[in-house]
């Protein structure tokens, strides 16, 4: 069965088809589908910004659709940068600069209170009838520098353990244990039930 992934971003496409395709569903991206779209995400959470999403494409497409949104929250911040993750230091930033502003306004705050997850909403609609919405996450904490050359965005100051930051993992150390791949395990468990 088809599924359209609402998303451009072949990183994600790739993670998402890996998951989906051994339980029977064939996941193409928007552009594979002939769909351009851009949605606007002015929800007030990641489940909000993946529904509106998934709605917008599967109104369009008529078939079942799977779509995320996904970001850091850093507790000290209360939760900050959240929904706005990819805008955080401005429209056109680049990832090292979004990291400068992070490290700039944890500078000095002691580690114990540096807590930060990733997060991943993703939201899933088969038919008129049948929509399922899940959230992985990946608990971690903000070190005080860029570390390892791997991932994008904020990898490189999220830490896993002391030593280790997300930048620093495989894509197959990171598809294990990622925000993305906890979402994307709940929604293939439950899709795997289904009969469509």
């Amino acid at each position: 069965m088809k599924l359209v992934i609402a998303t451009n971003n072949q990183g994600k496409v790739r993670e998402i088809k890996e998951m989906l395709e051994p339980i029977g569903y064939e996941p193409v991206s928007l552009k594979d589908a002939g769909i351009e779209i851009e949605v606007v995400e002015d929800g007030e959470t990641f489940a909000e910004n993946a529904h509106k999403k998934a709605k917008a494409v599967y109104d369009i497409c008529r078939c079942p659709v799977v779509a995320d949104d996904s970001g850091l929250e850093v507790d000290f911040l209360g939760g900050a940068p959240g929904i706005y993750s990819a805008r955080y230091a401005g429209e056109d930033a680049t990832d090292e600069q979004r990291i400068q502003k992070i490290l700039d306004e944890l500078d000095g705050v002691d580690k114990s209170m540096r807590t930060a997850r990733f997060v991943c909403s993703l939201y899933c609609i088969i038919d008129d009838d049948t929509e399922y919405s899940v959230r992985g996450t990946l608990e971690g904490f903000i070190g005080t520098e860029p570390l390892g050359h791997n991932g994008f965005g904020y990898d490189p100051i999220f830490m896993v353990d002391e030593d280790t930051s997300v930048a620093m993992l495989s894509s197959e150390e990171k598809n294990r244990i990622s925000h993305r791949a906890s979402a994307i395990k709940q929604l293939t468990a439950i899709l795997a039930k289904k009969e469509f």
